[in-house]
């Protein structure tokens, strides 16, 4: 912990590339611009270098073992601005399934993995073609690509109690409260919400999730509004314990960034017991 309790974070919001290196540096750039910024933890959206790839078991085998192109890149961005990154999702082949975890890895200010969660939740959705008729019916199965995690994540880090998501476990209030349930004073959530979905609820989640566990939320999206067949909303932001948004990007690649006050969070928690009043 910093003696003030107080820390710079930031959400990266980021427009998927044709290729992989464009997608790296592109994330470079806004990494950069948020460690500028003073950032000492930031977060990078859900599958930001390899959104659209039909190849996913081969990147999966490619980036096993911590030794892949996109482990490499985070890790290296990590080191060379001396800060903790959550580095979006990135499939990761694990064990002798043929599918791989949707994983996020957390990297120290060394280039270090102190902690890695793999999604939980995964988007077997029908989307229905919007009233305007602006976005058509879309349907989605992550199932055939990924297969689900059990665990819950909550690590350390020198600034807070970090507790990791991804996307569609948004939309799992049970999942945020057993992460506030094991101290977690932050909450990761790196996504790549879906534009029909996440003009209704992608904010509004994040501040729910927020105020009911009183807590801090990073939502880190990727952004294609306008994308005929997989329009992403963007919209990332940095959510405090009492719902306030601090910081937001709206339709377009950037960088969110505020300050993560834990002495707020502890006010808060303090004259609004809410963990204390349970009684489910």
């Amino acid at each position: 912990m910093t003696s003030r309790n107080v820390f710079t974070a930031a959400a990266v919001q980021l427009r998927p590339q044709p290729s992989l290196q464009q997608n790296l540096s592109a994330a470079e750039v806004l990494i950069q611009q948020a460690a500028e910024a003073g950032s000492e933890l930031v977060v990078v959206p859900e599958n930001f270098a390899y959104l659209g790839r039909k190849d996913l078991a081969d990147v999966a085998v490619a980036e096993q073992a911590n030794n892949g192109p996109v482990y490499q890149f985070l890790a290296e961005q990590a080191r060379r601005h001396s800060l903790w990154l959550v580095g979006g999702t990135v499939p990761v082949a694990d064990g002798d399934s043929p599918k791989p975890f949707a994983r996020s890895w957390l990297f120290d200010p060394q280039g270090n993995v102190a902690q890695h969660y793999d999604k939980i939740h995964l988007f077997d959705v029908d989307v229905p073609k919007s009233a305007d008729g602006t976005t058509q019916q879309v349907t989605y199965r992550e199932s055939d690509d990924y297969r689900s995690a059990t665990d819950l994540v909550v690590a350390d880090t020198d600034h807070c109690r970090l507790g990791m998501s991804v996307c569609y476990d948004l939309r799992f209030a049970e999942l945020y409260r057993q992460l506030a349930d094991a101290d977690a004073q932050v909450i990761s959530v790196p996504a790549a919400f879906t534009a029909a979905t996440g003009r209704d609820h992608w904010e509004l989640l994040l501040r729910a999730r927020a105020v009911e566990n009183q807590l801090f939320v990073i939502g880190a999206n990727m952004v294609d509004r306008d994308h005929p067949r997989r329009g992403l909303w963007g919209g990332s932001a940095i959510i405090d314990p009492w719902g306030t948004v601090l910081a937001r990007v709206d339709d377009e690649p950037g960088v969110a960034v505020a300050e993560i006050d834990l002495d707020r969070l502890a006010e808060i928690r303090s004259k609004m017991p809410v963990a204390q009043h349970r009684k489910l």
